[in-house]
């Protein structure tokens, strides 16, 4: 069973996040902290595995609480600019989820975060390949479910076609390349931008139609 410590300010959000994360098999919530000061009481009376920490906290921010403990945390806040972001991940945050999210969403990263533990402790001696598999399970949780209809073999070819092009792609040439319809690469071509693995920009024609270019992003 993995021990879970919630802080968070406000009682009743913090009841709702004690709640979520219980309904999660393998998961037990230790206590529940209110400030900082606090936190660092519960963690050393309780141990816990994991954290489910807020941003904003009535004695300092939370990641005081992050920079100052050797705990894998989760971070539960309404802080959705990019400075807040960079900073979580920078002192060691896991994940990051912003406020308002459903119990799903929630348990989606638990259990990667079970699943990631599992790996490294089953491992003994990590390779490259099992610590990449960890981060990979770690994060599995965190994309949106593929819409009805979306094949992952089909979603990989596309992808792999835009990743060797060495220039930006259209739907009608990877259509051709794949031997797919063109309404079906430009349906995996616009997924693979909207989860921002690719680039797309648009070319002007003879016609004046306006074409999307797709290209892949590195890195």
């Amino acid at each position: 069973m993995l021990k879970v410590l919630v802080v968070e300010d406000d009682f009743r959000v913090a009841e709702v996040h004690v709640a979520f994360t219980e309904r999660v098999e393998g998961f037990s919530v230790v206590g529940t902290a209110r400030t900082v000061a606090e936190g660092h009481r519960l963690i050393t009376q309780t141990r816990p595995d994991l954290l489910l920490l807020d941003r904003y906290l009535p004695d300092a921010s939370g990641l005081t609480l992050l920079r100052e403990v050797s705990v894998d945390t989760i971070v539960l806040t309404a802080a959705g600019d990019a400075e807040t972001v960079r900073a979580a991940y920078a002192l060691g945050a896991l994940n990051y989820l912003v406020k308002p999210f459903t119990a799903e969403q929630l348990a989606d990263r638990l259990r990667g975060y079970a699943r990631y533990r599992a790996t490294l402790a089953a491992a003994g001696t990590l390779s490259q390949t099992d610590i990449d598999r960890a981060v990979r399970l770690l994060h599995e949780g965190d994309r949106a479910a593929a819409p009805k209809g979306h094949s992952p073999v089909t979603a990989r070819l596309v992808a792999d076609a835009l990743q060797a092009a060495t220039e930006p792609r259209s739907a009608a040439a990877v259509a051709a390349e794949l031997g797919i319809a063109r309404a079906t690469a430009q349906r995996y071509l616009a997924s693979l931008a909207e989860s921002g693995r690719a680039t797309m920009t648009l070319r002007y024609g003879t016609t004046g139609r306006p074409e999307h270019l797709y290209a892949w992003l590195a890195g």
